[in-house]
């Protein structure tokens, strides 16, 4: 469940501007839903990455109920997650797109930029009562196109047993991660983990470091971006840190926690439920560290977001758009949170949900400033994301410095 799962590995842009072009000239036809003889909507169709059999079918039974209330019949198909885009980018060239579409939300801005999507404002549906992060998430050029019902973070989880009995405090500061991550290292057992694979779920996990230090995507090769880029280099090179954590993906990291080979790690609140079943494992959560007390923690914003796609019948996108409305109600927000381990979008519903489930709290808190990785970059940010990564991995191997890989990840960024 949520992007932040897998947040990195869906960016496809080599079909971008033909794609775009086609879908702004021709205008887009529409889905398939079906209506009655007289031109009543009796169903529409949704697509999304959902594929697990039973998230499929958790998400079938909501899009259902939503669409009984709307009127209509949900059709819904789940594709992987990684054809999603280059298939929503045909059938936007084709004009056979469906009638409601989940999209990471990173995906947004290039699907929207070829006039594919809707303003949802056009329904009355608002973002009433986000945070300006997530309503940034669905944005594009100053309009809403798409809200997702919930989103989730990373934050820092660690071993109770462990910390305890090396007598050491959670970290609040990336100096005292350094001391306890060396004093929880031992025989078979690493202080810390993080995914720092060549995807952009590496880049995920960095960019609270760079973020919380003042660094920026718009210019990685700066003082700020190359501390963060340390601190990592720092960890791998105490034998902190596995240098296995170049390969591993966020599933490894956790099963790493899990087996009892690493005492902390950074992660995301999807992990909660197989922690929770694993005999014997006390864990907790707090929000990461940050370089000094005092700095503010930034964390990327992680969720799927509901579009209604353009197509040549509004009777169906409004019928659409209900369901994207009904998805995004308090109660749905709350119960998809409590089945999932995600934050309520909303403000007043994710404070709630922080009281009834106190290991979300750290999670509640860090989702009240998360920032949108297209916040500032829009459809450029993955050209940033490729270079974020692709520093680390220098760093960490030794192959550069912090210094030398954020120089040439800005090239990268920039395509210089």
């Amino acid at each position: 469940m949520t992007s932040a799962v897998r947040p990195s590995a869906r960016r496809i842009t080599a079909l971008f501007g033909t794609v775009a072009l086609a879908v702004t000239a021709a205008g887009c036809g529409g889905g398939t839903g079906s209506g009655s003889a007289d031109g009543k909507v009796t169903s529409i169709t949704a697509l999304d990455y959902y594929t697990d059999a039973t998230e499929h079918a958790q998400w079938g039974e909501r899009l259902t109920a939503c669409g009984k209330a709307a009127g209509v019949t949900v059709e819904h198909r789940s594709v992987p997650g990684a054809s999603l885009v280059p298939q929503v980018l045909r059938q936007a060239s084709s004009r056979t797109l469906p009638d409601l579409l989940m999209l990471d939300n990173p995906d947004l801005q290039q699907i929207a930029r070829t006039g594919a999507l809707t303003p949802l404002d056009r329904y009355g549906i608002d973002a009433a009562g986000y945070t300006e992060g997530i309503k940034s998430a669905g944005t594009y050029r100053g309009k809403v196109y798409g809200l997702a019902p919930t989103v989730s973070t990373v934050a820092l989880f660690y071993n109770k047993d462990m910390l305890a009995e090396a007598g050491v405090a959670v970290p609040k500061t990336w100096d005292e991660l350094k001391t306890a991550a060396a004093e929880l290292t031992r025989p078979g057992r690493y202080g810390m983990a993080v995914d720092a694979n060549a995807t952009f779920e590496g880049t995920w996990q960095f960019l609270p470091f760079l973020w919380s230090n003042g660094g920026d995507e718009t210019r990685l090769d700066t003082p700020q971006a190359a501390q963060a880029l340390q601190l990592w280099v720092d960890l791998v090179r105490s034998g902190s840190m596995s240098k296995s954590v170049l390969n591993w993906t966020q599933a490894d990291v956790h099963d790493q926690f899990v087996a009892g080979k690493t005492a902390m790690m950074v992660n995301g609140p999807w992990r909660m439920s197989a922690m929770d079943k694993t005999k014997d494992l006390h864990w907790g959560v707090a929000p990461l560290p940050v370089r000094r007390p005092g700095q503010t923690l930034l964390t990327p914003l992680g969720g799927e977001v509901w579009t209604v796609p353009q197509n040549s019948s509004e009777a169906r996108q409004r019928k659409a758009a209900r369901v994207v409305a009904c998805l995004n109600d308090s109660s749905n927000m709350l119960a998809l949170a409590e089945q999932y381990h995600t934050v309520p979008s909303r403000t007043s519903v994710a404070a709630r949900y922080a009281e009834q489930v106190p290991s979300m709290a750290a999670f509640v808190k860090s989702v009240e400033g998360a920032r949108a990785r297209t916040g500032k970059l829009g459809v450029e940010w993955p050209r940033a994301a490729t270079g974020i990564y692709t520093a680390v991995q220098a760093a960490l191997t030794g192959e550069q410095t912090p210094q030398e890989a954020l120089r040439h990840a800005q090239r990268i960024a920039t395509g210089s």
